[in-house]
């Protein structure tokens, strides 16, 4: 085996001196502290998981048409309930006949009801007000579920205190507390509102406590801690990153479970007066079992379950993008 070995230079015979020959390098404290890996930005991160797979991209333009003919259509669509009240020929029509009658139209493609209005005008008439119970109720519940849960899960005599409170809330069922308040006081938006929220933050809260039990003991929290680190610094730098994939999935699945809520209240007669998606099903009861009205019936049926698949899936889909596990591509 053949080895290359090399003389060692002889410094001293150049003559000069260790500070000629050696010079020292200032050290810029600043620069040892960079870091040289690329920057990581946690929302853009959650955009580029979501947007890498293309089927997301389709249910969030679902999501956008739905938001368009739910808050921007009702503006334009002039949408009367009475509008052809009078005239028995246009009522119960089918989308052909309806058209035959009053020309294509987009306000006739789920032809006419009970009043010879349009059925596609009031099925989103109706989706604006339920999505918007939802959205408040989500917002509501949400925002004192995070926040009381946050704190329950730190505090100890919090937790004792709220433990309490939720095994008496949790034997008494949502809808029967929703049911009594819709009785006792008068039903409408802002009515129907409170008595979704009154008890609907507590399986939240107690979901986080939960949550924020299992990581507030890791190793980096407890790492955290010691170097003086305060909980509210832990709580949004260290814990918030796992928790809003949590978050963002369970709002997934409430988002549905409201418009649910309003949709089968007043499909038992207990909703708010105004037109909903609930509403419409309750006033199209007869059209079920009548030959000929079936679409009457099955036309919210389908929207509605549409509308609440769509924003499952986007709920799903962003709430694992915001998932920190998922951003190592």
């Amino acid at each position: 085996m053949n080895e290359t070995y090399r003389t060692p230079i002889d410094l001293s015979d150049t003559g000069l001196l260790d500070e000629e020959l050696f010079s020292r390098i200032p050290q810029d404290t600043l620069s040892v502290e960079k870091i040289t890996a690329p920057r990581y930005s946690y929302w853009r991160s959650v955009g580029r998981v979501f947007f890498h797979k293309k089927m997301n991209i389709v249910v969030l333009a679902c999501l956008a048409l739905i938001l368009v003919f739910t808050y921007v259509y009702p503006s334009f669509s002039g949408y009367d309930k009475y509008q052809n009240i009078m005239d028995s020929a246009s009522k119960h029509l089918t989308p052909s006949a309806a058209f035959k009658k009053f020309g294509f139209s987009i306000h006739w493609l789920f032809g006419t009801g009970e009043s010879g209005q349009s059925t596609f005008d009031g099925l989103w008439y109706g989706a604006r007000i339920s999505i918007s119970i939802a959205l408040i109720c989500t917002l509501i519940n949400f925002t004192a579920g995070i926040l009381i849960g946050a704190v329950w899960g730190f505090s100890k005599k919090v937790d004792i205190v709220l433990n309490e409170i939720r095994n008496v809330i949790i034997v008494v069922p949502g809808v029967f507390v929703t049911s009594v308040l819709m009785l006792v006081f008068s039903p409408s938006f802002w009515t129907l509102v409170f008595s979704m929220c009154i008890t609907g933050w507590i399986g939240i809260a107690y979901s986080i406590r939960t949550q924020v039990i299992i990581i507030r003991d890791r190793d980096y929290n407890l790492a955290s801690k010691c170097l003086g680190s305060s909980t509210f610094r832990i709580a949004t730098k260290n814990m918030l990153p796992f928790l809003i994939s949590f978050i963002v999935t369970m709002a997934a699945t409430s988002l549905p479970g409201y418009i649910g809520s309003e949709a089968f209240l007043s499909y038992i007669g207990l909703g708010i007066s105004d037109t909903t998606l609930g509403k419409i099903l309750f006033n199209s009861q007869i059209a079920m079992v009548t030959p000929g009205w079936g679409w009457e019936f099955w036309c919210p049926v389908i929207l509605s379950a549409f509308i609440s698949v769509v924003l499952f899936l986007v709920g799903q889909s962003l709430g694992d993008a915001a998932d920190p596990r998922t951003h190592m591509l």
